[in-house]
């Protein structure tokens, strides 16, 4: 990193400091502070924020409170000239940010079990509290999501999907099937983005957004380093993308559970793409060497991204099909 007088790039604002090893709760207090203002570690001690007139005010008082309890600071006007990269920051603010929108949703759909369990009216009207309360935290992120980062828009859809959950009668049919679509619309007439050079678990994810989510879904492929995503894209099985692992899941089966898809041949399906994706045998699905095989044969033929989704996604169709006429 390094400071240019030049107007090249995007100029970051950066703290340096160094706090005392006692007490340890001003340590907490600081980083706590850091987080609240949407600040970034690029180093252990360094801290990164857009440039503007908001977050310059917020490091300046940040500086004095750290000063004031021993430590020492100093912030500057840097622009990136090597190492990391003006699209690589960035990535680590849309992550920051996407962590605190999943979080928001992880709860929320905690909330959603709750309201499986008991439909009654003073449990709906908890709810009703809670998700209040979740949309003020959405707010508060949001003041703090410099770049725009996707999962906001998934959070919307999955707190719009409890709300109405929340409000319909336990006699409205399909009402549940409603809300699940509501989510998926919120999905369509994007722009989905991925990795170059797919294979499995990109693959099979292209085919069910096509499929499943949005018949019309713009896909691109684009380099796995140095893409900076436009507003509004969706990213799948890539860092820090909207859709990609989490914990022992891969992206297809992600993608499931975030689009509301229940059917079980997809459940299925998503069996076996971990099994191959993660190599990890937990579901121990005897269909996965042959589907890998198929996979690997579709990639060495063709080196374009639209044709291994095209022949890859003929090969997913077709085992739905087949999973769909199994017996349950």
């Amino acid at each position: 990193m390094s400071v240019e007088s030049s107007r090249t790039g995007q100029p970051w604002l950066l703290l340096i400091h160094q706090l005392p090893p006692k007490p340890a709760y001003f340590r907490v207090k600081i980083w706590r502070r850091l987080q609240g203002i949407g600040a970034v570690a690029v180093k252990s001690t360094v801290y990164a924020l857009p440039a503007g007139a908001e977050t310059q005010e917020d490091l300046e008082w940040l500086l004095k409170e750290i000063v004031e309890g021993g430590g020492e600071a100093m912030m500057c006007e840097a622009r990136l000239i090597d190492g990391l990269s003006d699209a690589q920051v960035r990535a680590l603010f849309d992550a920051a940010r996407n962590a605190d929108y999943d979080a928001i949703a992880d709860e929320a759909r905690e909330l959603g079990r709750a309201l499986d369990a008991d439909r009654s009216e003073d449990k709906r009207a908890e709810i009703h509290t809670q998700l209040r309360r979740l949309r003020k935290r959405v707010a508060a992120v949001a003041r703090i999501d410099f770049f725009g980062a996707g999962g906001r828009d998934v959070l919307e859809a999955v707190l719009d999907r409890l709300e109405a959950r929340a409000t319909e009668n336990d006699g409205e049919a399909g009402a549940s099937d409603t809300a699940r679509a509501s989510v998926r619309r919120a999905l369509q007439g994007r722009v989905w983005v991925t990795r170059q050079d797919v294979h499995v678990d990109r693959i099979a994810c292209a085919w069910l957004i096509r499929r499943f989510i949005d018949p019309a879904a713009t896909i691109r492929f684009v380099p796995s380093k140095g893409y900076e995503p436009k507003k509004g894209e969706l990213r799948f099985d890539m860092f820090a993308g909207e859709f990609t692992h989490e914990g022992d899941q891969c992206s297809f089966e992600v993608l499931l559970a975030r689009a509301g898809l229940t059917d079980p041949a997809l459940r299925t399906i998503g069996e076996i793409i971990h099994d191959i994706d993660l190599k990890d045998g937990k579901f121990g699905r005897e269909e996965a060497t042959g589907i890998a095989h198929l996979i690997s044969g579709v990639a060495m033929a063709n080196q374009g991204d639209e044709q291994r989704t095209a022949l890859g996604g003929a090969i997913f169709e077709n085992l739905y099909s087949y999973f769909r006429a199994q017996p349950e």
